[in-house]
């Protein structure tokens, strides 16, 4: 038989998947790797997630992930002048209270408004 049944995504199926982001984000503060894992289960499955409130958790997580990235790097080139331990501390503190933050929302079904609000003025990826 030909007739093959696409299935997307259920709306908890999104939710499922948005939840091992937050959680895979929340380990990356100690394990770096689980971010990476994060960020790419977040581009794959981005998709999906349009014009759902889980659009904007996704890029809230991308977003939280490229900056922590970015002052991750600044943070470890300034180590050697003891200048990049504060802000390393500070971006881990900051990725957790971003985390939290989204995850809280989520449980409450809630977009992040922040997100939804400067999806057309900034967005990477």
């Amino acid at each position: 038989m030909d007739n093959q049944t696409i299935l997307s995504p259920t709306p908890s199926g999104l939710r499922a998947i948005t939840l091992v982001m937050y959680g895979l984000m929340s380990l990356a503060v100690f394990f770096g790797i689980t971010g990476i894992a994060a960020v790419i289960i977040n581009y794959l499955k981005y998709q999906d997630t349009l014009n759902t409130l889980y659009e904007s958790h996704f890029l809230w997580l991308r977003r939280t992930f490229w900056f922590a990235v970015l002052w991750g790097l600044i943070g470890l080139v300034t180590s050697y002048f003891l200048i990049g331990i504060p802000i390393l501390i500070a971006n881990a503190f900051w990725v957790l209270y971003r985390v939290i933050k989204g995850w809280l929302l989520l449980i409450d079904n809630k977009p992040i408004e922040a997100a939804v609000s400067s999806k057309r003025n900034f967005s990477i990826g």
